[in-house]
């Protein structure tokens, strides 16, 4: 876990995460304000199960949490999801490859 509280004992699955559109979609549908998978899955006209696939693997690295739970009208809880990355670069030169993450606020 680094600095911001990253898992980042596996760079080729943070990498194969962040080069997904649909994992990128959720990132950025989420950086602003926490959603639901319905709202995540109508603003970017993605399947459910895609999303719900991709959430999964953005909270194995760290990179999405819940942060808040509600209870809908039918008494069911839905998890609202918010990115823990507001932008962030890669470079890649002789000197290797570093990821400059910066967390979002809370």
């Amino acid at each position: 876990m680094n600095d911001a509280g990253f898992h980042v004992d596996d760079a080729a699955k943070i990498l194969q995460v962040l080069l997904d559109k649909i994992s990128q979609k959720v990132l950025l549908s989420t950086i602003d304000s926490a959603k639901t998978v319905s709202e995540i899955c109508f603003e970017n006209r993605i399947p459910a199960s895609s999303t719900y696939k991709r959430i999964r693997q953005l909270q194995h690295v760290g990179f999405i949490y819940i942060e808040k739970t509600n209870i809908n009208r039918n008494m069911k809880k839905v998890a609202l999801y918010r990115s823990r990355i507001k932008s962030l670069s890669l470079t890649f030169d002789q000197k290797g490859m570093n990821l400059q993450l910066v967390e979002n606020d809370r």
